[in-house]
């Protein structure tokens, strides 16, 4: 007799889909070893520098192109961290946890109570979860300058708009990042938002659906957000001569952020494994909804409407998979409680 493996209940491999089956980006020793971080760029040359950073970037890529269940998560997460780290560059004390409550225990819709260092959230949340060719459009632009507290006008905003479609048809890829902070940096915008035009273009030339949160978490990025605004227009990306030590620069931070990008995903996707492999022991009805919005949303209100649960129900669901170890609190407090992978 042939013994044969009990089929996986239905439950289960409906939720899973490929999220366990496919193997996670493996990320080369001399990879690591050959990023260099920002005091040890001197001595290397901007080649160097440019092969480590296509590794790093071609690592991602293969992270990203899994098009796992998590991928949301993820994105999520990594635009919190940005943020936290744009708020702290503009000189705001709120970090991680004050980020996520100012959003999240805002009702929906009332997007000026969230204050100027929720509104950084939103900003990096638009680039992490807004179709990618959507980012480039004015509409997008002016919207997302002012999340980080501009008040564009149009010319300013169709200027903008006109250097990114330039930017984005060129075929350097040094050139176009380099140019990318050039073109901030004319209209007198912040690093920050330099960043956040980067990714957005990376993910453009890279063909992702969405953008990945990068770079808004490295604090020196080769440009000078106090330099005043220059005349003249930034042309096509193979026009642009790129300083080599802003070239460097942009391209180790480039390559630092792609692999905290790929550790956070190996990191989410144990989690997201585990909370997959407790789904078939969950009773309630709306389970299911439940499991995809954690992994698909950086965090769940525990007062969310999910699926018509009630907020009791979702609770005992949520103190449910705390006990199973399928997710964490991440508030710390009794009430208004965070849950997440």
């Amino acid at each position: 007799m042939i013994l044969r493996p009990k089929p996986a209940p239905r439950h289960y491999a409906t939720l899973a889909g490929a999220t366990s089956a496919a193997p996670m980006a493996m990320v080369p020793t001399w990879l690591r070893r050959a990023i260099p971080d920002a005091q040890s760029l001197a001595g290397k040359d901007v080649e160097d520098i440019a092969l480590a950073a296509g590794a790093a970037i071609t690592t991602l890529d293969a992270v990203v192109r899994q098009q796992e269940r998590w991928a949301g998560a993820w994105r999520q997460r990594l635009a919190l961290s940005a943020a936290a780290a744009t708020a702290k560059q503009a000189g705001r004390v709120e970090d991680e946890r004050a980020l996520r409550d100012a959003v999240l225990l805002t009702r929906p819709g009332d997007f000026l109570s969230v204050g100027p260092a929720g509104l950084l959230l939103l900003a990096w949340r638009r680039l992490a979860t807004r179709p990618r060719d959507e980012l480039r459009t004015e509409k997008n632009l002016a919207a997302v300058l002012g999340e980080f507290g501009y008040a564009p006008d149009d010319e300013g905003v169709s200027d903008l708009a006109d250097d990114l479609r330039q930017l984005a048809a060129g075929s350097g890829t040094v050139a176009t990042l380099t140019g990318t902070f050039m073109a901030a940096e004319r209209l007198g915008f912040t690093h920050a938002f330099g960043a956040w035009l980067a990714d957005a273009l990376l993910a453009q030339r890279l063909g992702w659906a969405h953008a990945v949160p990068l770079l808004g978490t490295e604090a020196t990025l080769g440009m000078n957000p106090g330099a005043p605004r220059r005349a003249g227009r930034v042309v096509a990306a193979t026009g642009i001569e790129a300083d080599s030590d802003r070239a460097k620069n942009l391209l180790a931070a480039q390559a630092r952020a792609a692999m905290r990008a790929i550790d956070l995903s190996a990191e989410l996707g144990r989690r997201a494994d585990r909370l997959l492999a407790v789904a078939p022991k969950l009773r309630a009805k709306a389970a299911d909804a439940v499991v995809d919005k954690l992994l698909s949303d950086d965090t769940i209100v525990a007062s969310e409407k999910i699926a018509g649960m009630s907020d009791r129900g979702l609770r005992r669901l949520f103190d449910r998979l705390v006990e199973l170890g399928a997710v964490r609190e991440l508030s710390g407090r009794p009430t208004f409680r965070i849950y997440g992978l």
